[in-house]
């Protein structure tokens, strides 16, 4: 069973076109059976489904609650949680990777980095100087991840083949998925599952044990980066400024969630 495991929709995305149900529909005359709604530090398109639409249409599709969050330090992780735990903490960007990864971890979730030859501030290996001190802390928490992102419909395919090679290299299984914000997206990238993947616990537990999971697709060219040529370099350090003043504005926040989980 196809599932595409990079979604990101209107209702839970600022930058997202699509609704979910719209996403499903699309998803499914596609051929897929699933997808991983992965929102920006938000769970609000998969409330979306879990409220309105869950039970009364699209009984046969899966869909799995994630989010894309926004690291201080090292770009986007792509974060599943058991069905039932609700950390308001994964909505309030900025905690660092080490300590996203433990939080993931201490409440029985996994967590990779997604796209993490793509663009700086978003991606683990462009945001990370590359001198040795980083290196070794990257290698670190390659140790600690579950996955990684090797297949993103909206990044190059040198990208993506860095992503594979850094999975290959630290035996982690990789995800494939759209990144889909447009329409004309969805459903570009695919990572093969089993059809008794029905939760996000069954999700879990497969990852954990699983050493390789296929996945693929086709690289989408009509990305924001890709229609701003030269100019995506404002694009990309814009990127810098959003992540640096949501990690402030939302500091107090996170440390009154940080204290309730301990």
């Amino acid at each position: 069973m196809k599932f595409d495991m990079h979604c990101h929709t209107k209702e839970g995305s600022m930058d997202g076109k699509v609704m979910i149900e719209e996403y499903i529909r699309v998803l499914k005359q596609k051929g897929f059976g699933g997808m991983l709604v992965s929102d920006h530090n938000s769970y609000d398109g998969y409330r979306e489904w879990r409220d309105s639409i869950k039970g009364k249409t699209y009984t046969d599709f899966v869909v799995l609650k994630g989010v894309e969050y926004d690291t201080i330090d090292c770009g986007h992780m792509l974060v599943i949680m058991p069905e039932g735990v609700k950390l308001k903490l994964l909505e309030l960007r900025g905690l660092p990777a080490q300590i996203l990864i433990m939080i993931v971890h201490r409440y029985g979730g996994i967590v990779g980095p997604a796209h993490p030859f793509g663009e700086k501030y978003l991606s683990m290996m462009k945001t990370q100087a590359r001198k040795k001190f980083h290196m070794e802390r990257i290698e670190s928490l390659m140790h600690q991840f579950d996955f990684v992102e090797i297949f993103n419909a909206c990044e190059s395919e040198e990208v993506n083949d860095k992503a594979a090679r850094l999975a290959r290299k630290f035996h982690k299984p990789g995800f494939g998925g759209s990144d889909a914000h447009r329409v004309d997206c969805i459903g570009m990238g695919y990572t093969s599952l089993p059809d008794d993947i029905r939760c996000e616990s069954d999700l879990i537990r497969y990852v954990k044990q699983t050493p390789y999971i296929k996945c693929g697709g086709t690289r989408y060219n009509r990305t924001a980066k890709d229609r701003l040529g030269k100019l995506r370099n404002v694009l990309v350090h814009s990127f810098f400024v959003y992540n640096k003043s949501g990690e402030w504005l939302r500091r107090r926040k996170r440390e009154k969630e940080l204290e309730n989980l301990y």
